[in-house]
């Protein structure tokens, strides 16, 4: 499916076919080349449950007993992380790919894991039963939605009454404004050159690719084609979809460069919605 097809008023989806096609590909390859094997992953997190959430868990509060969700929870990192602290996790992606990787890795840590094969926006109806207590999705998400307003409906159908919504993603000043060059502080370019209201989908290459190994990136190999398809959002237009989903609206943190090397300061790197069903 091209982006022409996509602006034609073609069924938007959660991930258009393209995405949903490539992220089924072997992801597990690319997971294990960046954080190990799943009983090498568990052993780290044993460790540290809480390290792995930084810095999501002061927005998530007291998770010990709560039932949570994370959507497009892709190799259930945080899932397992939560679950080591005492919650009750739910994990929703349509790749098996990640499903194989999050169950070794739940089941090395010694913790259950519940891990729902599915597009996001046609999760079963027993799942949209208004229970969850915590419903988070973080980093590198919210671009492959077209619409937003039947993933924040979803949010608000899986949460119970007074539960909270976690949303953690890059920020659009960054991702659709500036520009940036060079790696290092002395050498670090930024220039303004984008258009912040530009609402075109953009061709993009699987974003776990660079994990795979080497043999993957030969010339002419299938994940060279393998392309998904963004919609960058505005703050606004996201935090007008929460509103109108019917959530409420808690917190805005908009958050700088959190790494060591902060070599972007005064830049808008993250942002944290925080928002509740009254």
């Amino acid at each position: 499916m091209n982006e022409q097809n996509l602006n034609e008023g073609q069924e938007q989806q959660a991930v258009v076919p393209s995405s949903e096609e490539t992220w089924n590909e072997d992801t597990y390859a690319a997971w294990t080349g960046r954080f190990g094997t799943p009983a090498e992953a568990a052993a780290k997190l044993n460790k540290d449950p809480q390290g792995r959430l930084f810095p999501l868990h002061p927005y998530l509060g007291e998770v010990q007993g709560k039932k949570i969700m994370n959507l497009m929870g892709s190799n259930g990192m945080k899932g397992v992380a939560l679950a080591l602290l005492g919650a009750d996790v739910s994990v929703a992606d349509f790749s098996e790919a990640n499903a194989r990787y999050a169950a070794e890795l739940a089941e090395a840590a010694g913790v259950g894991l519940d891990y729902i094969v599915s597009d996001v926006l046609k999760l079963p109806e027993e799942i949209l039963d208004g229970s969850y207590d915590i419903v988070f999705a973080e980093m590198g998400i919210i671009h492959y939605f077209t619409d937003l307003a039947p993933f924040m409906d979803t949010v608000c159908r899986l949460l119970t009454s007074g539960g909270r919504f976690v949303l953690r993603d890059f920020h659009p000043v960054t991702t659709k404004l500036i520009s940036s060059k060079g790696s290092t502080a002395k050498v670090r370019k930024h220039k303004v050159d984008g258009d912040y209201f530009d609402t075109s989908l953009e061709e993009k290459r699987v974003s776990y690719s660079k994990y795979l190994p080497a043999s993957a990136h030969i010339p002419g190999s299938e994940l060279k084609q393998s392309v998904v398809y963004w919609r960058r959002w505005t703050l606004g237009e996201l935090v007008t979809a929460a509103a109108r989903s019917g959530l409420v609206i808690c917190e805005l943190a908009e958050e700088p460069n959190l790494s060591s090397d902060v070599y972007d300061k005064g830049i808008p790197k993250t942002f944290t919605l925080v928002a509740e069903k009254r």
